[in-house]
């Protein structure tokens, strides 16, 4: 099965946290995206690293 790729909106649902905190803070915060063309993009086994990464 491939995973999809998630938008920032998926990446905000999946945080609890609005569109505008994910736009404002991925650089800072080092989320895992990646640009394709104009648009943020993240694989989900990278989010579940970062947020891995976030509790210790």
């Amino acid at each position: 099965m491939i995973n999809k790729l998630m938008t920032v909106d998926d990446v905000a649902d999946y945080l609890g946290k609005p569109c505008s905190w994910v736009y404002g803070n991925w650089r800072r915060e080092a989320l895992p995206f990646k640009k394709v063309g104009q648009a943020l993009r993240c694989r989900p086994a990278d989010l579940e690293k970062w947020i891995d990464q976030q509790a210790g």
